[in-house]
């Protein structure tokens, strides 16, 4: 069986991590993940603190396996947030979208294991300063907010930088794709899209069903002016997104314009108008399935990968 420093660093089974996806990354999912042996994550996104921890209350009642959240430090809550998650007693956070230095202290107190999202060396490099238990390097291939640096590219380079355990994020979604992370030095694999097509993720049909037809050129990168690109599905949202941020708009009007936009896809199926936040990975995903099970078989495939690839060393 495969077996991590993070899988002991976190006391979880499989070194898989749910990504913490704003809208998505609810306790219905996270619970089921780690109920599977991986570490499920709220996406805290914008939350008001009464709605994270009624979040986190809801994941309680359903598994006693560790679990995290994801904090977005941009977040007009995240001081209350970040005092739910002391009160909780939260076993893991992921953070994105700022420093969590000030933070780590109290974190530390209380034994919470603290881990940034990363999409360059130099970030990495910056926060490890702080204290932080781990770092995700997360690839351009991921849904969302991403950055410009390839998995592939990134992740070694992150691993070489720094003396933490290191989780590979971005265009992974098999074992296949854990067997190469591991080959670049990761210690674990954090997964969104794979884990947006299971049976206890709450996305709409709709969302689901545009992510099931995405084929692999099928999402874009906007926002690219702003200095914070997302990817997402190619569509009528899209185009009138990229036809405003090139006619010279301000920062404010594009942000008129993505206000609300991930709800309208995740939570009303509004796949047309909507922001359908996904990663270029979603070409090759043609099924929903049981978290438990999407995780036995990236396990499965990825023990026989690296098996097979032993085999060539002759």
């Amino acid at each position: 069986m495969i077996k991590t420093d993070i899988c002991d660093l976190l006391q979880i089974e499989y070194p898989i991590f749910q990504g913490g996806m704003a809208w998505l990354g609810t306790a219905e999912l996270a619970a089921a993940v780690s109920e599977a042996g991986g570490l499920g994550i709220i996406g805290a996104g914008h939350m008001p603190p009464d709605v994270f921890r009624n979040e986190i209350h809801k994941l309680k009642e359903r598994t006693s396996k560790p679990f995290g959240c994801n904090i977005m430090l941009m977040s007009p809550f995240v001081k209350e947030v970040m005092e739910v998650v002391l009160e909780e007693r939260v076993p893991v956070i992921t953070t994105g979208a700022g420093n969590p230095g000030v933070y780590i202290p109290a974190l530390k107190e209380i034994g919470t294991k603290v881990i940034p999202v990363v999409a360059s060396v130099l970030l990495a490099k910056r926060l490890l300063r702080g204290g932080i238990d781990a770092i995700i390097a997360e690839g351009t291939e991921s849904g969302g907010h991403v950055g410009d640096i390839t998995t592939m590219a990134l992740i070694p380079q992150v691993v070489d930088a720094v003396d933490v355990p290191v989780i590979a994020a971005g265009g992974i979604a098999d074992g296949r794709g854990m067997a190469a992370a591991f080959a670049l030095g990761a210690k674990a694999v954090q997964m969104g899209t794979r884990f947006v097509l299971s049976e206890e993720c709450i996305a709409h049909e709709n969302y689901k069903n545009a992510v099931l037809k995405a084929k692999d050129r099928a999402t874009v990168m906007t926002g690219l002016t702003t200095g914070h690109p997302v990817r997402i599905i190619d569509n009528a949202l899209a185009h009138k997104y990229k036809a405003l941020e090139f006619s010279g708009a301000s920062k404010e009007e594009l942000e008129s314009l993505g206000a609300g936009t991930l709800r309208k896809a995740a939570i009303d199926g509004d796949v047309k108008e909507g922001s359908v936040m996904i990663g270029q990975i979603s070409g090759m995903l043609t099924d929903v399935k049981p978290c438990a099970t999407i995780i036995q078989d990236i396990m499965t495939e990825a023990e026989t990968v690296i098996k097979n690839l032993q085999g060539l060393s002759k």
